[in-house]
């Protein structure tokens, strides 16, 4: 039975007839097309035989549903919930405790990487759902009873789910692993602040000179700061391609930088005396002082190799994911002497032993 929840009142006594429960599924829906936090549009909460279709946008509503949220003797059933996370924070004020994450219990049971919800519920229940409503516009009041049911059954079939996964996970001595991961996760959610050196993660980057580098830096910092206070997508704001452009070839006019942002489709049409400013004025001694973006011929390609086929080895025997166990991103880390925070608890346990030889001495 589904029930469309419009009032703190009504979820406040559904909450309280729910008392007895220890499990709960949850979804959200949300928008993120033009902005830069996900926007909390409904929130579906299900036990058997009863799903809740909270409407965010209600006053009132998200002062219930934050302590149960941070409940943390109530599972949270959830598929994948990175960027649900990041729109209860948004939406709510609170990232919610305790999670079991469907999409990762199934990676550590060997049912593969990355399942989407679709797929994981035909695999455990053999009931193919309706995908139409995927693009809704889920802010529009009121729904239809196509998005209605569409969201329950997002939530309906997690308990089964749930009940699999779990039992598969304890026998095989892995549900702490997929705790921890939740634990990760929503310490992540809490801690969402801007990369401090968002040039690395651009590798196209890696034929500037440092002084281009760190005014890369600088104007990545600067997008990411406008996009967060604006509310709008970074591209938006900046894209990637244009600020390594201008990091390279800095304008010496006004006019020039005007035209060579006019070229551009992706252009910000706002602050551009704001990025102006940023471009031409003169790099500080801290803003110099930033880690250089890694050049793939500086890496030890052999040990790397080696690492790879390591982590490649024991994902195999583990029956996981390779991806799941360690990324080429994080084992490049490695190859610099520091433990990735991406690769501690159960990850580390598992490859330490094997890849500790290739590992530069100190490794911390």
């Amino acid at each position: 039975m589904n029930h469309w929840i419009d009032s703190p009142e009504l979820l406040e006594a559904h909450f309280a007839s729910w008392s007895g429960h220890k499990t709960v599924a949850l979804d959200t829906e949300f928008v993120r097309e033009k902005t830069y936090y996900p926007q909390l549009a409904l929130v579906q909460l299900g036990v058997p035989g009863e799903v809740l279709l909270i409407d965010p946008l209600v006053p009132g509503i998200a002062e219930v549903l934050k302590p149960w949220l941070l409940n943390a003797n109530i599972c949270k059933i959830i598929h994948s919930p990175s960027e649900d996370l990041q729109a209860f924070s948004r939406g709510v004020g609170a990232v919610p405790v305790n999670i079991f994450d469907t999409q990762g219990a199934a990676a550590l049971c060997g049912m593969g990487a990355g399942m989407g919800y679709q797929k994981l519920i035909e695999a455990v229940t053999g009931i193919v759902l309706e995908k139409g409503e995927t693009r809704s516009d889920w802010l529009k009041r009121p729904l239809s009873d196509s998005q209605c049911r569409y969201a329950a059954d997002d939530v309906l079939y997690l308990h089964e789910v749930y009940a699999l996964l779990s039992e598969k996970l304890i026998a095989l001595d892995r549900l702490q692993w997929l705790q921890a991961d939740g634990e990760r996760a929503v310490r992540n959610a809490n801690n969402d602040t801007d990369d401090p050196f968002p040039h690395l993660s651009l590798s196209r980057a890696q034929a500037l000179d440092h002084k281009a580098q760190a005014l890369l830096c600088r104007l990545l910092r600067w997008r990411d700061a406008k996009a967060r206070s604006s509310d709008r997508p970074k591209s938006w704001i900046l894209d990637n391609e244009l600020a390594a452009f201008l990091a390279r070839s800095i304008p010496e006019q006004f006019n020039t930088f005007t035209a060579i942002l006019d070229r551009s489709p992706k252009a910000p049409r706002k602050f551009r005396t704001d990025l102006w400013e940023e471009v031409t004025r003169p790099l500080t001694d801290a803003e110099l002082d930033i880690p250089p973006i890694k050049n793939i011929d500086t890496i030890d390609k052999h040990k790397l190799r080696a690492m790879q086929e390591a982590v490649a080895k024991q994902a195999t025997a583990l029956n996981i994911p390779e991806g799941l166990l360690a990324a080429r991103k994080h084992l490049e880390v490695l190859l610099e002497g520091h433990w990735p925070n991406a690769l501690e608890g159960w990850r580390r346990e598992q490859l330490e032993p094997l890849i500790a030889p290739l590992m530069p001495a100190g490794t911390t």
